[in-house]
């Protein structure tokens, strides 16, 4: 019988990862390890035309899942870019006025420096052996990206999720680069729940025989099972009790009744093994890891004396906050609490909280009260700037 095809997972061929930025041993990327990255790559995918001012730049930051795919088909899966709703001409991030960038962060596995790129130092994959990074190590890599690209300010920086927490890093540690901020269904701290989620993940992922201790590309296989489950589990902290009621119940897949086995039953069942055979497809084990411990330590307040608002104190970038009402990962409270740090820095800051029962993933779905909200940000700041 053939070999399943999520036990095969694919990579894309580096020429249809889009662009690189080479570093090399002196421009190393420091971290916050304590270790430095030298030689170094970042991934990265542009959409839209740089002005004469290089005053119309849009960073998007993607999530624990993305990539730098934001507005055209992933070379791996043919699927269209996971924001191609918000990211285009004539969309709410309009490409035909503005410049959008989008990187893989560092640790990623669609062609930035991460676990499972070589290591120039021996020839093999990085494995483990790579060092841990933060969301600021991935927000410093973005920056010297753009000091590459001869871009000094960006107009805004946005993102959902994971994407948000670079957002608002970018704000932190850049203020002066930074004209506006729009943070989208994110927090300034990782709450132990969703800590405790991602290492149900991780212990998965390591459980599987095939992960080898961190080395299975040497071994030729990949712990396909173990990231399908991590995947599974995380997929159902991004949707709400509500929508997986209504788009599934207690509805049988393809059957009239129950098999008294522990095939999948029901419709929610299968979903999520989909879930789970489509990620280990296109997504490394091992960054999953890491990228979900950089989530795991991120605390903005905690970098600042315990105080989030002294995160922004000097700011004088414009922010727009984004939540979703049944978003139980990022609630509506974490989103306000950032809000509230930037009311006592004394920043300009807008928050909208979005009634849908969509959960967390509703900021990547088709959500119109969401698309009139970055439109009309991105057109204020834009017509403040001077940008037709």
């Amino acid at each position: 019988m053939a070999e399943p095809n999520f036990l095969r997972p694919m990579t894309a061929p580096d020429a249809e990862k889009g662009k690189a930025a080479q570093f090399g041993p002196d421009s190393a990327l420091a971290l916050d390890a304590g270790r430095s990255l030298a030689p170094w790559s970042i991934a990265y995918m542009t959409y839209g035309t740089l002005n004469a001012a290089h005053s119309n730049a849009v960073l998007v930051c993607h999530a624990l899942t993305g990539d730098q795919f934001v507005a055209s088909a992933h070379p791996v899966t043919g699927k269209p870019g996971w924001w191609e709703m918000m990211v285009g001409p004539g969309k709410p991030i309009d490409t035909d006025r503005f410049f959008v960038i989008c990187a893989n962060v560092i640790g990623g596995c669609m062609g930035s420096t991460g676990p499972a790129e070589t290591n120039p130092a021996t020839g093999q994959p990085y494995g483990l052996s790579f060092p841990l990074v933060t969301i600021r190590d991935m927000v410093r890599a973005q920056a010297m990206l753009l000091d590459r690209l001869g871009i000094e300010r960006l107009l805004c920086v946005t993102g959902g999720s994971m994407g948000g927490m670079q957002v608002l890093q970018w704000a932190s540690s850049y203020p002066d680069r930074v004209v506006s901020a729009m943070p989208i269904a994110c927090a300034a701290r990782h709450s132990a729940q969703n800590i405790a989620f991602h290492e149900v993940g991780r212990q998965a992922i390591m459980a599987d025989p095939d992960w080898k201790g961190g080395a299975y590309q040497l071994a030729g296989v990949q712990p396909s099972k173990g990231l399908a489950v991590a995947r599974m589990a995380a997929h159902i902290t991004y949707l709400s009790e509500a929508a997986l009621q209504r788009k599934f119940g207690r509805n049988l897949q393809n059957r009239n009744g129950v098999s008294f086995a522990f095939a999948p039953d029901f419709q929610v069942e299968s979903y999520l093994h989909h879930q789970g055979m489509t990620f280990v497809d296109r997504f490394d084990a091992n960054s999953y890891l890491y990228i979900t411990r950089a989530m795991d330590y991120f605390d903005l307040a905690a970098d600042h004396g315990g105080s989030l608002a002294e995160a922004f104190r000097t700011t004088t970038t414009r922010f727009c906050l984004i939540s979703f009402t049944s978003d139980w990962l990022f609630p509506t409270a974490e989103n306000k609490r950032i809000a509230h740090a930037l009311n006592a820095a004394a920043a300009t800051v807008s928050f909208v909280e979005i009634e849908t029962d969509r959960g967390h993933d509703a900021f990547l779905l088709d959500e119109p009260q969401m698309f009139g909200t970055v439109r009309g940000f991105l057109n204020s700041v834009a017509s403040r700037e001077g940008i037709a």
